[in-house]
């Protein structure tokens, strides 16, 4: 827990929900009739409503993307590293928003809500979602929050999706996009490990077909396989190597099938924390919205046409050892918006992180990160469409 707040933290902040009775049509076929987004914000919205930022989450992301929601807080939100005073997002010069996607474990309409039909919760019962689902519900937020056009829609990883998807669906919605450490369609390897995890968890004899709630219990060891399997893909080699090596727990080989090495000590660990905090059912939801999204399908499998309607000043950042998504599916985007005629700026970011290291400060990516904004918020105070 914090001693006392940073200076350069957004401080205390408190989630606020909205509720939505238009009713939701999704991509699966099916209908929301109602549902509710949890949100937080951070910064001021100017007069003009012009300044506003929306941030959205990767897979396991929520809401609580800086600040503290008590002094008791053991850590900062997802992403504190990049926003509040005087960071890359300042929010001395932006109104930011981070929501929990529908489907979410964490306070949005989701798997663990009451499905008023039944007066249960949904469990296995809630809708299939997709990326383009998540985007519509995002714009139902906007006008909630009278946000006609944002200054800037950012995201890493699925968030870079959500982000991608917003420029082609949305174009006079926003004025600049930053995809981060993203891609525009999962490898055929990339669905695989997403299968393999969704299999650790189905295959968990607690997991009852999903519906888990009903019997008191959770895939507490499916969860914990998966986990250990998504983890391994978001570190490097590299980050792995040189924060365990080869480091035994005790001082000698014990020639059994117990935890001997570091390694296997950090990923049950890593396993038990997620298993305690984070929804099966909703696992198996976000996997699935990766594996789904291609924006190039409804364009003849050319992404240089779907990107073609966006008007967006674009900013792409990749990770050298980012092996989960590679630099070079960030330069199939850069490529695509190219030949698309579109204002994009690309950088591939030296880090030992892999995956993770959108979330990790990294002096060039803050620079490059921190031009862009800045730029975004001349645009925003000289009036620029």
């Amino acid at each position: 827990m914090p001693t006392a707040i940073p200076e350069d933290s957004v401080g205390i902040v408190e989630p606020q929900i909205a509720r939505f009775d238009t009713p939701l049509e999704l991509a699966c076929g099916r209908t929301l009739d109602s549902y509710e987004l949890i949100y937080e914000t951070y910064g001021t919205l100017n007069a003009e409503r012009s300044n506003a930022v929306l941030i959205c989450h990767a897979l396991s992301g929520t809401h609580h993307a800086a600040g503290y929601h008590s002094m008791d807080d053991r850590k900062p939100g997802w992403w504190d590293a990049y926003i509040g005073p005087g960071k890359c997002i300042d929010t001395h010069k932006f109104f930011v928003v981070c929501l929990n996607n529908l489907g979410g474990c964490n306070g949005s309409t989701g798997p663990t809500s009451i499905n008023p039909e039944t007066g249960t919760t949904y469990g296995p019962d809630f809708p299939v979602m997709t990326v383009p689902d998540w985007v519509e519900s995002q714009r139902r937020l906007s006008d909630y929050l009278q946000i006609d056009v944002w200054a800037a829609i950012i995201g890493g990883s699925l968030g870079g999706m959500q982000a991608l998807q917003w420029s082609i669906h949305h174009p006079e919605r926003m004025r600049n996009t930053a995809v981060i450490a993203a891609a525009p369609r999962l490898t055929a390897q990339n669905i695989a490990f997403n299968e393999v995890a969704r299999q650790a968890i189905m295959s968990d004899p607690e997991f009852h077909n999903g519906r888990y709630a009903e019997h008191n219990t959770l895939p507490r060891q499916g969860l914990r396989l998966a986990r250990m399997v998504g983890h391994i893909t978001y570190l490097s080699e590299d980050s792995m190597g040189s924060k365990f090596g080869r480091d035994l727990r005790t001082d000698k080989i014990n020639y059994g099938y117990d935890v001997e090495f570091q390694v296997e000590s950090y990923l049950r660990y890593q396993g038990d924390m997620f298993s305690g905090s984070f929804d099966a059912n909703t696992y198996l939801l976000m996997t699935k919205a990766l594996d789904y999204y291609d924006p190039s399908a409804e364009f003849n499998g050319k992404l240089s046409d779907a990107v073609a309607r966006a008007r967006s000043h674009f900013l792409v950042i990749s990770f050298s050892t980012d092996w989960r998504f590679s630099p070079a599916r960030s330069e199939e985007i850069v490529n695509a918006l190219t030949e698309a005629g579109k204002n994009v700026c690309y950088a591939c970011i030296e880090s030992p992180h892999g995956h993770d290291a959108f979330l990790i400060p990294n002096e060039r990516y803050e620079a490059i990160f921190s031009a862009f904004m800045n730029r975004v918020a001349d645009q925003t105070a000289g009036g620029v469409s």
